[in-house]
């Protein structure tokens, strides 16, 4: 990814949330790769910086996905969640990014966590070319993982965007 994605915004207003280098040392993070059919998802912790892959949400209804989401919470405990925000190569907006700011705003809202939106351009692409290269050949193996790699990677920009910015 560009090194533009390494600078994560905050929503909905900067001012109404800490900044990434507020959080504490510790804790975990979940990520998200918003999409219409599915939801990737990882999990990465401060201390080390490091992002995995967790699982994808196939739930169709909004319900249903929150509460997934929710369980995930639950589980994880984590200190923020992380969204990816599509944009075009050029950096124009994406015609997914309003869904994606709605979905950030959603999971605010009903978890009462800072969320942070990172740059996730060309991250599925990114998240391919890992699965292949890992020696997923089958693209249906690979279309099965992608959302959740994608996640990690929206994560992983995250946690170096954070690392970086510490004094």
């Amino acid at each position: 990814m560009p090194d533009a994605a390494a600078s994560p915004s905050v929503l909905p207003s900067p001012s109404a949330l800490p900044r990434p280098t507020a959080l504490p040392e510790r804790g975990s993070v979940l990520g998200f790769d918003f999409g219409l059919a599915r939801i990737g998802v990882a999990t990465g912790e401060l201390e080390t910086g490091h992002a995995s892959a967790l699982a994808t949400l196939h739930e169709e209804s909004n319900d249903a996905r929150f509460a997934a989401i929710a369980r995930l919470i639950a589980e994880w405990r984590p200190m923020a969640l992380v969204v990816g925000l599509p944009a075009h190569l050029d950096g124009t907006g994406h015609a997914l990014g309003a869904r994606c700011r709605r979905f950030a705003n959603q999971l605010h809202g009903r978890f009462g966590l800072p969320v942070f939106t990172v740059d996730e351009r060309l991250s599925s692409v990114a998240a391919d070319d890992e699965l292949a290269a890992a020696g997923l050949r089958n693209w249906r193996e690979r279309k099965a993982r992608v959302d959740a790699a994608a996640a990690r990677l929206i994560l992983q920009t995250f946690l170096d965007a954070r690392r970086n910015d510490q004094p």
